[in-house]
């Protein structure tokens, strides 16, 4: 998933800003009073919004504030007749054809709210990558939620062929996060 992500840890009444993209990270250092007040709280909403995050997280000795976007699902539509030949496609024909490249894959969700980690370590190699065959019995990934990290098995045999999370991403309870080809 692309998007831009922030992280702010706070210490000592300063701030580190974390800013990722695609061209890759910034780091900034603010000042910060330690608590937070609804105002605040609804002002960095803001800015997270004007910056076009899709997941902002701070943390300091007091409170831990994690805001996040979550991006809506398109569903299929069928596009309506076009009048001119030459016409340019839309973008509901793009969310049709994501839909179609999902069709029937059998999908891999998180049975818990945590981070995802494709791999079992920070060096090591990913349990899995797309083109990967698994078993039902394969570990594919592993979800952390409170400090307990949780090996996810694939549940079928097949090919992996869609891999919906990036690694170190905070994930829901039954997002998907693999789609795989029995």
């Amino acid at each position: 998933m692309s998007g831009n992500t922030a992280l702010a840890k706070a210490k000592d009444k300063e701030v580190v800003v974390e800013k990722k993209s695609g061209n890759g990270a910034k780091k900034q250092t603010q000042a910060v009073d330690p608590s937070f007040n609804m105002d605040e709280l609804r002002e960095l909403a803001d800015l997270v919004i004007e910056h076009g995050f899709t997941d902002f997280e701070f943390e300091n000795e007091n409170i831990r504030v994690r805001l996040s976007k979550m991006t809506s699902v398109q569903t299929a539509v069928a596009p309506a007749p076009a009048v001119s030949v030459a016409a340019a496609p839309s973008e509901p024909a793009a969310a049709t054809e994501t839909a179609d490249a999902d069709a029937g894959l059998f999908k891999i969700t998180s049975p818990i709210v945590g981070t995802f980690y494709r791999s079992p370590g920070p060096d090591k190699d990913p349990y899995v990558s797309e083109g990967s065959s698994v078993s039902a019995e394969t570990t594919v990934c592993i979800v952390e939620a409170m400090k307990l990290m949780n090996e996810i098995q694939a549940e079928v045999s097949g090919t992996v062929v869609k891999i919906y999370v990036e690694n170190g991403q905070p994930v829901e309870y039954g997002q998907p996060l693999f789609g795989i080809r029995k």
